[in-house]
């Protein structure tokens, strides 16, 4: 019996690697996967970033949790023509965005921290010992908060500035949308798609998403969730995907007898 799912759409950009785990499960199942973002990050501008008093040379470190974050605090540093110090400190959530810090900046050790398990305990830890310092940290308007909840417990002098927004990533009016699973990884892109597509009926629309606050985000829709992620067996969406779709191809040729 083939499996029901035959077009999957994951509401994240295309993989730019061609060893991304979709491209195998699209071959392994004889499923057509697009690759489609429900919403997008744009930057605010001088004029608005202006507005909310936040004079960037008045700190002595910065806070990044994600590469985006530094794009739009340099592109911002550059339209309002502030030059950021050598002496300037950068505490990064990973690894990965510490050395993304190259394209903007020398990378220099004595300047630049991160976490080694990219969780962010360790990354207040981190910050913790260095209490002189004063923080920025750039956001978007939509952010989590479990990271500045620490600082806040440790007493640390920081100051959160948005520098860029999310937004829906509107479909245009009358665009077809027949799909037989549809994978979201935050709960902008529930919004999206609820503002999008007002008159959605999810009927044998399976949905999957990625963490608990956007697992909260489908069912506060009063959409059904059939496959979340992370969990003990399924640690990625991709793991929780073909976990699925093994499990459907299963239970499809037990019903043919096969």
């Amino acid at each position: 019996m083939p499996l029901k799912i035959k077009r999957l759409l994951v509401s994240q950009p295309k993989p730019e690697s061609e060893k991304s785990p979709y491209f195998d499960i699209a071959e392994r199942y004889g499923i057509e996967i697009d690759f489609r973002p429900f919403i997008k990050v744009e930057p605010l501008s001088a004029k608005e970033f202006r507005q909310q008093r936040v004079s960037i040379l008045d700190y002595s470190a910065v806070i990044f949790t994600a590469r985006t974050a530094i794009d739009h605090f340099f592109n911002l540093c550059g339209e309002l023509r502030v030059n950021i110090p050598e002496t300037m400190k950068y505490f990064c959530m990973t690894e990965a965005i510490a050395v993304y810090l190259q394209k903007y900046t020398v990378y220099r050790k004595r300047k630049i921290f991160f976490s080694h398990t990219g969780k962010v305990e360790e990354l207040a830890t981190i910050i913790w010992k260095h209490p002189k310092e004063t923080y920025l940290a750039p956001v978007s308007d939509v952010h989590k908060d479990d990271l500045f909840h620490l600082l806040d417990t440790k007493k640390i002098n920081y100051i959160k500035a948005v520098m860029f927004r999310t937004v829906s990533n509107d479909f245009p009016e009358g665009e077809k949308f027949d799909y037989d699973m549809l994978l979201f990884f935050s709960p902008s892109g529930i919004a999206s798609l609820m503002k999008n597509f007002p008159g959605f009926r999810q009927e044998d629309v399976r949905i999957g998403c990625f963490g608990p606050t956007t697992a909260k985000a489908v069912k506060d829709a009063g959409l059904r969730l059939d496959v979340e992620a992370p969990s003990p067996e399924a640690p990625s969406m991709t793991a929780a995907l073909e976990l699925y779709l093994r499990k459907e191809q299963l239970n499809g040729k037990s019903k043919d007898g096969k």
